[in-house]
């Protein structure tokens, strides 16, 4: 089993490296301003087919948070599959996505608890857009019962240094 690197996982290879992110995350009471965290990022790949990507910060509340998300391109069902876990909660979000016509903007689309009814599910996306070589956006989302996505949080992020070759 050496499958050869399609497009995708090339696509992948994007988002390998250091980065310090800034985000603004819309987690407080209806009216309140935004919380502006700052974390760092390292990604790196696994053999031309995955990534994995490490974040550590804070929550709003000075917390201290890791995070690991996982990428990568079944060509089976002909999509970009992942996880993400943190450890401010015990949920594990399991991706499925798509790139857009641009090549630029994939979209992950998951379920997960609704954070104000924890025995209810609802439908989020984490958008990644990628700005230039070193420059891109997450942005979550949230599904409403309207059916209309709402933005709750968005997250900048720089390259600080390309990463090193990829671990087989």
């Amino acid at each position: 089993m050496n499958p050869e690197p399609q497009d995708e996982h090339r696509w992948l290879q994007k988002l390998v490296g250091d980065w310090t992110v800034t985000m603004s995350a819309e987690c407080g009471a209806a009216g309140e301003a935004p919380q502006d965290v700052s974390w760092s990022e390292t990604v790196r790949a696994l053999n031309d087919l995955w990534i994995v990507g490490e974040g550590s910060g804070a929550m709003p509340d000075g917390t201290p948070v890791t995070t690991i998300i996982t990428l990568g391109y079944d060509p089976r069902v002909k999509a970009f599959v992942g996880t993400w876990i943190g450890t401010m909660m015990t949920h594990m979000w399991v991706y499925r996505g798509s790139l857009d016509d641009s090549g630029k903007v994939l979209t992950l689309d998951c379920e997960g608890p609704d954070f104000e009814n924890p025995e209810r599910t609802l439908r989020y996306q984490d958008v990644i857009t990628i700005l230039d070589d070193d420059r891109r956006t997450l942005t979550g989302r949230v599904q409403g019962a309207d059916g209309e996505w709402k933005v709750m949080m968005v997250a900048h992020y720089t390259r600080t240094r390309a990463a090193a070759a990829a671990v087989a």
